[in-house]
């Protein structure tokens, strides 16, 4: 069942990339980038190789990796940016930052249009192109789109300033038409903007024509330099043409959806663009019906997932066509607050990233069939097992509880929560009891019980959501109180206990007045044990939080009537409990805060102390 790591190396693909690898908490620790993801992440594993002592260290923490195949190792550059910005990983040392790459501005907000080097997106109505990882060429770019469709390079506020100042030297070598004088029309210079801007979008094929044959005309009159600068220009032309997918500039946020199918099998990929950027993935295993058209799996996806997802985008790229689209951006436009928009892009921009995440789809549906089967068979399979040990439909939202203690000290309780066969540790919540006293598991579970259930009807945030299934950490007494708290409340939620043998171990669940046994061998006794373990963890690490605070306790807090003010006048003026037992109730009232009362609690208290420590001392010495 565990990832096995030398099984997914043989079916890395030899193609540009990004590689995550995590950790046995599924923490991403390292965020890297490949030419080659197939050699990249092998190096890693491979013990003949002089890796350094980061990598060495990092090594035998991967658990497992993942990885995103893009078009170019440009792509996977700007990807692996966003991904050590999102997740911070532990091995991520260089965090770079956007502005190490530059963009092409076009002003199209001006009446006359400028095209400008840029370090960063603002959000100033320009046209934003890149970013790339070549300045030069960014640079010779804009200056061969000036030259081409000759517009100005000036800072001057047009039209205010026209006519003040005379042409530049641009306008002499026929480089600009001079709008600063007035003696371009606006329309004219509009149109030449929008020939500028097809070309960064990508449409350059006729200027590159123009310039090959420019090129080979002066070669051939031996006009050597000449043609060398041509050249140049065209290899700047092709390098800044490779159009970024992994960052948009329109800074919107967006799902990319796409769908990769074989047979009965199905996998969707869901690529996560926020604020223009691509910051991660998910994808998702499906089993299709007979005769489902592809338009028809991908509605019944969209409907399951923005049913149960919190954030919803304004708009939401698909990789096939759907029926009812109205209708289920009507619904997720409601559900949003604001308008959704679902789109099928055939060209440009977005088709490219809706292309790549399903080249995506196709290698997760060809080489994690059967680990996405079996991570099913962990997850949403087990639940579904549980459902019909119980009878019931498979429970999306299932709640555990704990309680930890040591003879009655400092009783605390968890609650764990696991939804569609995973923990989803956002929710889970910790409680210390308060009307307990004493080892007594039964009423500190019926306080927990009831504050948490209570609490949930009151819709408190982070208890508004109900569970499906409430799963005990023991048999008939312990869902005897859930039942009895839930009664109370007006709640009908099922509940079921987790019976143990005489060596601790589940052995079945107890459900409406019956022990039901399990396979331990199946999943979903797997999930019992693991959901029975994180109850029972949870608890224990709340408990010792609370026990080592405990132990960091000074003298002076169990004094009456001194708090946090009168405690730190009474360090600073004393270096030492000899210095205070020294101090008479006078001199203790001239402290700051510091009253008769307080100055009594403090002498009385101190000087008891001190005869219980000599009679401790008396009696060591009679023995």
């Amino acid at each position: 069942m565990a990832f096995q790591i030398e099984e997914e190396l043989k079916k890395l693909p030899a193609r540009p990339g990004v590689y995550l690898m995590h950790n046995d908490r599924d923490e991403i620790i390292y965020v890297g980038k490949a030419v080659s993801l197939k050699n990249r992440v092998r190096q890693y594993f491979q013990t003949s190789r002089n890796k350094g002592l980061k990598i060495e260290s990092m090594v035998p923490q991967i658990a497992r990796f993942e990885y995103i195949v893009t078009d170019s190792e440009l792509e996977a550059l700007v990807l692996e940016c966003n991904l050590i910005k999102e997740y911070r990983p532990k091995y991520n040392t260089m965090l770079k930052d956007d502005k190490a790459y530059p963009f092409i501005q076009v002003t199209v907000q001006e009446e006359y249009p400028r095209v400008l080097f840029a370090r960063q997106m603002k959000k100033d109505r320009s046209r934003y192109f890149g970013p790339y990882t070549s300045a030069g060429a960014v640079k010779e770019t804009i200056e061969l789109v000036r030259k081409l469709y000759q517009l100005r390079a000036c800072s001057k506020k047009l039209p205010a300033e026209q006519g003040k100042d005379r042409p530049c030297l641009y306008y002499h070598i026929h480089q600009c038409k001079a709008p600063c004088q007035g003696w371009v029309d606006p329309e004219k210079y509009r149109e030449q903007v929008n020939k500028a801007l097809r070309f960064l979008n990508g449409n350059f094929q006729e200027e590159l024509k123009e310039l090959t044959e420019k090129m080979q005309k002066a070669s051939e009159e031996w006009r050597f330099e000449e043609a060398a600068e041509l050249r140049d220009l065209i290899e700047s032309v092709k390098r800044i043409g490779e159009h970024q997918k992994i960052t948009s500039s329109s800074g919107e946020d967006r799902d990319v959806i796409a769908l990769a199918e074989e047979n009965s099998e199905a996998v969707v990929q869901v690529f996560f663009v926020r604020d223009g950027k691509i910051i991660g993935r998910e994808h998702f295993f499906l089993k299709t019906a007979p005769g489902e058209t592809r338009g028809d799996c991908m509605l019944s996806f969209l409907k399951q997932y923005y049913a149960g997802t919190p954030f919803i985008p304004r708009e939401i790229l698909l990789s096939d066509e759907i029926e009812e689209r109205e209708v289920l951006e009507t619904w997720l436009s409601g559900k949003r607050g604001h308008g959704v928009h679902i789109l099928v892009p055939k060209k440009g921009p977005k088709e490219k990233l809706v292309l790549l995440a399903k080249r995506n789809a196709g290698i997760v549906l060809d080489q994690d069939r059967e680990r996405l089967k079996r991570e099913e068979g962990r997850t949403i399979g087990a639940v579904r097992q549980i459902g019909q040990w119980l009878g019931m439909d498979p429970p999306k939202r299932i709640e555990a509880f704990d309680i930890s203690n040591i003879s009655g000290f400092q009783s605390v309780g968890s609650m764990v929560v696991y939804e569609k066969g995973r923990p989803k540790r956002a929710d889970y919540r910790k409680f210390r009891i308060r009307t307990v006293e004493g080892p007594n598991d039964y009423a500190s579970m019926e306080e927990v019980l009831t504050r948490r259930f209570r609490r949930g009807l009151e819709e408190d945030a982070g208890f508004e959501l109900l569970p499906d299934l409430i799963m005990m950490d023991g048999g008939r007494g312990q869902v005897n109180i859930c039942c009895s708290v839930l009664e109370k409340l007006g709640l009908q939620i099922p509940v079921c206990g987790m019976v143990k043998d005489d060596r601790h171990r589940t052995r079945g669940l107890y459900y409406n007045n019956i022990e039901i046994p399990i396979d331990t061998a199946s999943e979903g006794f797997h999930l019992i044990t693991r959901i029975q373990d994180e109850a029972h963890r949870f608890a224990i690490e709340y408990h010792r939080l609370l026990r080592s605070k405990g132990q960091v306790h000074s003298v002076l807090d169990d004094i009456p009537n001194v708090g946090p003010a009168r405690r730190k006048a009474l360090m600073k003026r004393y270096q030492s409990l000899d210095a205070m037992r020294e101090a008479s109730v006078e001199e203790l009232k001239q402290l700051e805060t510091m009253n008769e009362r307080a100055a009594v609690s403090v002498y009385e208290f101190l000087h008891k102390n001190e005869e219980k420590e000599e009679g401790k001392s008396n009696a060591k010495e009679e023995n």
